[in-house]
């Protein structure tokens, strides 16, 4: 297994980041909370941070004192969690390598962490986290890595939390004519290669939750679609160029036909993009 290659650029999740916020089951992280409330300090390792979204997500429906390990293998998107942390925080001091942050009563402490998560899965267990979460994550692994990742995890008591897995329903309107070959070809494109193997795509959600209850947990999902709406004109665009250029480098569409979808994709009144949130929980 090599270093995981696919890298996400700065600006595309900056620019998701809204739509993922709104979007994220919060009934779901409500048990989440619940589950953690009695841990004086909970002790969290968020997989493929990126520029840590995730951790400004869900930092706030946390207790009053954290200590987060924001793991991935771009020290470039390190660099940009750290400076969006600091802006995102009502206050903020580095102590050391670390970052030390204060929202409202809460004090977090995060670390930064370069890891190849695709070599070895259970990397956050070093870590002896309460947690450990993901968003927009476990669709590029493989269903072998998932296996190793439960197997890792198992007998731990870690809690499992991820965000926003793809589940490829997926809609937009008005339709068009090429909106079938053009979701095939994405299907497709989805399942190339990212660094940790076949890449599940929209059967990650289910490969994941089997995968976790095997290795002694009960696993709960729960919908949280992106419902992108006019106000999200430039989201929608560059969602519907990536859309039509991954259908092209599938070979399945042409690339006449991909930016004939693309070109009324990014004027669409309204676009559903399907994901699924999970929590697994040790049993006993």
């Amino acid at each position: 297994m090599t270093q995981a290659t696919t890298t996400f650029s700065e600006d595309w999740l900056a620019l998701r980041e809204p739509a993922d916020h709104r979007s994220r089951n919060m009934a779901l992280e409500g048990e989440l909370a619940r589950s953690l409330e009695d841990v004086e300090e909970q002790r969290i390792v968020d997989l493929g941070a990126g520029s840590g979204s995730n951790l400004r997500a869900l930092a706030p429906r946390l207790g009053p004192r954290q200590r987060w390990v924001l793991m991935d293998h771009d020290g470039a998107l390190a660099q940009a969690a750290r400076a969006r942390l600091k802006t995102f925080a009502d206050t903020w001091r580095e102590a050391g390598d670390m970052l030390v942050l204060t929202l409202g009563a809460r004090e977090i402490r995060v670390e930064f962490a370069i890891a190849d998560l695709a070599r070895d899965p259970a990397a956050p267990r070093a870590f002896a986290p309460h947690l450990v979460t993901a968003s927009a994550f476990h669709d590029l692994v493989s269903a072998e890595w998932c296996a190793r990742f439960a197997e890792g995890l198992a007998g731990s008591g870690i809690l499992i939390h991820a965000a926003l897995i793809c589940d490829g329903q997926d809609a937009w309107a008005p339709p068009h004519p090429a909106d079938a070959a053009i979701a095939a070809g994405f299907r497709a494109h989805q399942g190339i290669d990212k660094g940790f193997g076949p890449a599940l795509g929209p059967d990650a959600a289910q490969a994941l939750g089997a995968a976790l209850a095997r290795a002694g947990y009960d696993v709960g999902q729960a919908q949280s679609p992106w419902r992108l709406v006019p106000g999200d004109r430039t989201l929608i665009a560059r969602l519907a160029a990536g859309t039509a250029a991954a259908a092209v480098e599938s070979g399945r569409v042409g690339a006449a036909t991909a930016q004939d979808w693309a070109r009324h994709r990014a004027n669409a009144d309204a676009c559903v993009i399907g994901h699924l949130d999970l929590l697994a929980v040790p049993r006993g």
